[in-house]
């Protein structure tokens, strides 16, 4: 399996992962272990830790791993970032630590005592987004504690632009080792994928297929499929393979990590075989020129005031 070296720790992240997001069936998490996914994206928002958690107990009571073997990325709001919520997470997994621990948002929420309502989500009990006056640096000590307690191995951005990213960088203990970002022929970020390689941070690729992953929540409808898109499919037929597969090889060639998701056995497997192949210059370059910077996920559809991409 082709890997990523993260700078400081060395530890080594799987180039294809699986996706958690909107994924609440033990027996997938399972079922993709079987396949060969060592990498499992989760996030404290997805609010299906336990079923992941359960999964994840059954491939390892069975041998099919072992936990050193495995790679599980969990994503947290500012409103989560004490070492009570941390365990709690790690109890409902099974495990002792997280291979790597993202600022999900850049956003600080009021705190949500897990004993009283999780997850938290977005909101207040009064259906409200309510906002907390704590600032990145003392978000980002918590997390660096987070790694000396030995809870978490690396720590990392997700949703974070430029200035942010440098801002860390002045004053971090342990620098980010991964910036999760929004990624797709519609959304190619080469700026910020280029400050990331100067920097040494690795960079993962979520919603690989754009529209397709929103379609279920009202969005992405009036765009064109990029699954279906003439370009990706006149590559696709060239090379003998799916249109999923040379969208996420747009990704894994250049060095970036997936984490597509499937419930579909069949293209749980296509996908993670993703890197079997090589697009040409030309056919990477033509990928790229569909952008339209059209992003999807954006809080401020959630909370004007949260305007992070502005």
């Amino acid at each position: 399996m082709t890997t990523i070296s993260l700078k400081q720790t060395g530890q080594k992240m799987p180039l294809v992962g699986f996706g958690l997001w909107k994924e609440t069936c033990a027996d997938t998490v399972y079922n993709a272990i079987k396949a060969g996914y060592r990498l499992f994206d989760a996030a404290a928002d997805y609010g299906n830790e336990k079923q992941a958690g359960e999964g994840l107990r059954r491939a390892l009571q069975e041998g099919i791993v072992r936990r050193e073997e495995i790679f599980i990325t969990y994503g947290i709001h500012s409103t989560h970032d004490n070492t009570g919520a941390t365990k709690m997470q790690l109890e409902h997994w099974g495990i002792d630590y997280f291979d790597l621990f993202l600022i999900h948002f850049p956003v600080s929420l009021q705190y949500v005592d897990p004993s009283h309502r999780y997850p938290a989500e977005w909101y207040g009990d009064d259906g409200k987004v309510h906002m907390e006056r704590v600032p990145m640096h003392e978000t980002w000590q918590a997390m660096e504690e987070l790694v000396d307690e030995g809870l978490v191995k690396n720590i990392g951005l997700s949703n974070c632009q430029g200035s942010l990213i440098l801002d860390v960088l002045q004053y971090a203990k342990y620098e980010p080792q991964v910036l999760q970002i929004e990624l797709h022929p519609y959304l190619t970020q080469e700026a910020l994928i280029d400050l990331c390689k100067l920097w040494g941070i690795a960079v993962t690729a979520y919603s690989s297929f754009g529209p397709q992953s929103y379609l279920e929540l009202g969005m992405g409808k009036t765009t064109p499929s990029l699954l279906q898109h003439g370009t990706i499919g006149a590559i696709a037929s060239a090379h003998g393979r799916t249109p999923a597969q040379v969208l996420l090889r747009w990704a894994t060639q250049r060095g970036i990590a997936v984490i597509p998701k499937s419930n579909d056995h069949g293209r749980l497997v296509s996908n993670l075989r993703c890197d079997g192949f090589d697009l040409t210059e030309e056919e990477l370059a033509a990928i790229s020129s569909l952008n339209m910077n059209y992003r999807l996920n954006n809080p401020v559809n959630i909370e004007p005031r949260l305007s992070i991409f502005a």
